[in-house]
């Protein structure tokens, strides 16, 4: 599977694409676009990857059994492949990176941070949610529902691993406007708050809709300002 890379300096940020989305979306829509200044003055590095929600989440021909088996795979993918690969780029084997990604790419991006805190130590969740249960698995479930479902398993995070998150930024942000589900952040966020985990949740005003404008705007605020890199 194909990586595009923006920039040649400064802390990584893995970018997940929207539901249907490519790699090249985010450049497409605006959203590299909107950081480009951070990038050219060697602040971030950004590495675009694809998903493959069309043969998972998205083909609705497929048993839930499969779908949870290959999100599986895509999970272990990210972990396997993708920020070793980026761990090389950089030429630390060690380093723990950045992840983001707007509406189903927040999903992805929420999965892969708590999955594997010692790769991940920022998130910035836009528009997102993260449950797959009930209305992507119609009642079904076992242990790769469980372990990429991050409303489930993420508050119940412990030992070294939580010790890591304690030392993360995770940002949930959504608007309020058009088309968006703020309840999704609301909801992982009391998760999260029930269990103790340090967040921040972000909602944006009810004239910011799911829209690639408001994500240039969300994601702009948060690199230039917010995450202190």
């Amino acid at each position: 599977m194909p990586i595009v890379r923006y920039g040649e300096w400064g802390r990584a940020l893995l970018l997940f694409p929207t539901s249907h989305s490519d790699l090249w979306d985010n450049e497409n829509f605006g959203l590299i676009g909107s950081i480009k200044h951070h990038i050219d003055a060697g602040k971030l590095s950004v590495f675009c990857v694809n998903t493959i929600n069309n043969q998972t989440w998205g083909d609705h021909g497929l048993p839930p059994r499969e779908k949870a088996r290959r999100q599986a795979l895509y999970a272990g993918y990210i972990e396997d492949e993708v920020v070793p690969h980026i761990r090389r780029t950089l030429g630390d084997d060690s380093a723990r990176l950045g992840v983001a990604g707007c509406s189903f790419g927040a999903f992805h991006a929420a999965n892969s941070f708590f999955r594997r805190p010692d790769q991940f130590d920022t998130l910035i969740a836009m528009s997102g949610f993260y449950e797959l249960f009930p209305y992507w698995l119609h009642g079904f479930s076992n242990d790769d529902v469980y372990f990429n479902n991050p409303m489930w398993y993420a508050p119940r995070t412990n030992g070294h691993a939580r010790h890591l998150l304690d030392h993360s930024q995770i940002h949930l942000l959504s608007g309020q406007g058009a088309f968006e589900f703020p309840d999704k952040s609301r909801d992982f966020s009391r998760a999260l708050g029930a269990a103790g985990i340090g967040h921040n949740l972000d909602l944006w005003g009810h004239d910011v809709p799911h829209d690639w404008p408001s994500w240039h705007k969300m994601l702009e605020h948060y690199v230039g300002q917010r995450i202190g890199w």
